[in-house]
């Protein structure tokens, strides 16, 4: 027999989907009004008469952004760092979770704490700027013979020198001492080695905090954008990942930041009929078509991910 909802029931269900509704929209709105900004003429946004959907409704403004090919290199930079950066964070992140989970090795309280302590206190912009800054002239030194760190390509220094990230270490390591001792001890018992028992016991038992972990890694990549542009500056253009080539679009070709010169050194390209506003939004919408393609088929580990790695029993 099914229960009668009581009122103080009732009403808080309603609260909680109105609530959830109002929320929801909130989080669709800036995507729609991109949308519609990215369509709608220069006067329309300039006029603010964008507010759902197309205003003067027109499609320069994404052809614009189609027929330039800078545009699409720094896309094609943050395709390469995003999926080479999340293996290559994945792959380490893997050894060192799987080290610190296993009770015999050598000082893991001290090693753990030495982890978590990176999570309390950081070195701060600067440090961080000269630790990239002498890891980039150690690349340079290494492959290019010099020591201006500008003569290699800077894009496998985001790569590999900031993968770093203590919370996804811990998720994992929460999640292998989940992993019950007695099917290690069987495989081991079959002749399995220790590499063999973390590929065919570990990482299978562990599928969706890793698949969560990766999906934190990818899209920290993707976003990114300070340290690749304080790193790169000027001088390495052609590796910018496509967040910093935005930034510098709206620094340059807009006036959201900077006073807009029509007669400039970045002077308008393409004529005044096409919206440099538009022109942004068409690029963000473009940016962000990748993870909205992928994070449907990550988004049912999610829960489940951080709930094994996030609770430790």
């Amino acid at each position: 027999m099914k229960r009668r909802m009581e009122i103080s029931e009732l009403i808080f269900k309603i609260v909680a989907y109105i609530f959830l509704i109002v929320f929801a929209l909130m989080c669709v709105y800036p995507f729609l009004y991109a949308i519609g900004s990215a369509f709608s003429s220069q006067a329309a946004n300039e006029a603010g008469k964008v507010v759902l959907w197309p205003v003067e409704a027109t499609g320069e403004a994404f052809l614009w952004v189609l027929t330039r090919g800078d545009f699409w290199t720094s896309y094609a930079n943050t395709l390469f760092t995003t999926f080479i950066g999340t293996i290559w964070s994945l792959f380490y992140s893997i050894l060192g979770a799987y080290a610190l989970s296993k009770k015999r090795i050598m000082g893991r309280r001290g090693w753990n704490f030495f982890l978590v302590f990176t999570m309390w206190f950081t070195a701060g912009v600067v440090a961080t700027y000269l630790n990239y800054q002498a890891t980039g002239e150690v690349f340079a030194a290494l492959f290019a013979g010099s020591t201006n760190m500008f003569d290699v390509d800077l894009k496998w220094l985001v790569v590999i020198a900031m993968g770093m990230n203590a919370t996804n270490i811990i998720l994992l390591r929460n999640a292998f001492e989940g992993v019950p001792a007695e099917i290690e001890e069987a495989a081991r018992i079959d002749g399995a080695t220790e590499m063999q028992v973390l590929t065919k016991v570990y990482l299978p038992m562990s599928k969706a905090t890793i698949a969560t972990v990766a999906l934190f890694f990818g899209i920290s990549r993707w976003n990114g954008y300070f340290w690749a542009m304080k790193v790169m500056g000027q001088q390495q253009k052609y590796s910018w990942p496509v967040q910093v080539y935005i930034r510098d679009f709206i620094n340059h070709y807009t006036n959201f930041i900077t006073t807009y010169d029509p007669q400039g050194d970045f002077a308008w390209e393409y004529g005044e009929e096409t919206s440099r506003n538009g022109v942004v939004y068409s690029m963000v919408i473009c940016s962000v078509i990748p993870i909205l393609v992928v994070y449907p088929f990550i988004q049912k580990y999610f829960a489940k991910g951080v709930n094994m790695g996030g609770v430790k029993e």
